[in-house]
């Protein structure tokens, strides 16, 4: 007689199944999750490149264009990031089929772990695309892969969890998009993606400067060019700390069963 499966402290198998859901939606549409966020990262370089004369110009020691590459990408992963956990949650919420995700014998940190995952994997996959269509356009080098890779992490898995809490918190795609334009979007383009925060004048440069996604973007830009526009080790632990603060958010709301569980 065979025995009942014993799950251990973690339920892997649950995990697994629920990165997979995560990673397939996306998979399944790529033209529409993956290609046309790559396009528009590849139109916003050729406007800068070619309408505004982006090759003529210098950020420092650094041509406009080297500057602006990295930017780019790291505001389309971040952006799909959020989408791909917000979007993901509020169809289940809409459709009624989000029991299907809180019935199994999957903890709150596993369904907050999964979803993040899922965030992650999409914008790391909309950036690796991103990187390879710039390179038709301009070389792009990598002098510090740790700080490439660590804020490729940080920044998608900050923006999926923004998305996890937006996506629980929204009940309908009109509250979603409002957490889109009036948070993530004006936070991306004070993020620093296409000026250095010192052109910015008083109040508005401070305001850069406690916006994480200027540490996200300023550091993974480093990771190519190796130049900064803020300071890298305030970078990294305020990255680390952002991050902690929305785990414990996005995880206290799915424990709480907050909209979830009507």
């Amino acid at each position: 007689m065979p025995h009942p499966p014993v799950m251990g402290r973690v339920n892997w198998v649950g995990l697994y199944v629920l990165t997979g859901k995560e990673t397939g939606r996306f998979i399944k549409v790529y033209g529409q999750t993956i290609l046309a966020p790559v396009i528009t990262t590849v139109l916003f370089y050729v406007v800068f490149a070619f309408a505004l004369g982006g090759d003529k110009r210098m950020m420092g020691d650094v041509p406009y264009l080297a500057f602006l590459a990295p930017g780019l990408v790291m505001m389309s992963m971040a952006q799909n990031a959020f989408a791909n956990t917000s979007s993901s949650i509020v169809i289940s919420k809409i459709q009624g089929n989000i029991v299907d995700v809180l019935m199994p014998p999957l903890s709150a940190a596993e369904l907050t772990a999964g979803y993040v995952i899922g965030g992650i994997a999409r914008g790391l996959a909309v950036g690796a695309v991103s990187v390879a269509c710039l390179l038709c356009f301009t070389s792009i080098t990598v002098t510090n892969p740790f700080y490439v890779v660590y804020y490729a992490l940080m920044g998608t898995a900050m923006l999926a969890l923004m998305g996890i809490i937006g996506g629980v918190w929204a009940e309908k795609f009109d509250q979603l998009a409002a957490v889109q334009n009036f948070i993530v979007m004006p936070a991306t383009f004070l993020s620093g993606t296409f000026y250095t925060a010192d052109r910015l004048p008083g109040v508005w440069q401070t305001l850069c400067h406690v916006d994480p996604f200027f540490y996200m973007i300023s550091g993974f830009r480093y990771g190519f060019v190796g130049a900064s526009d803020g300071m890298l080790h305030i970078g990294l632990l305020y990255m680390a700390f952002v991050n902690i603060l929305l785990t414990v958010a996005a995880y206290r709301l799915i424990a709480s069963g907050y909209k979830l569980k009507a």
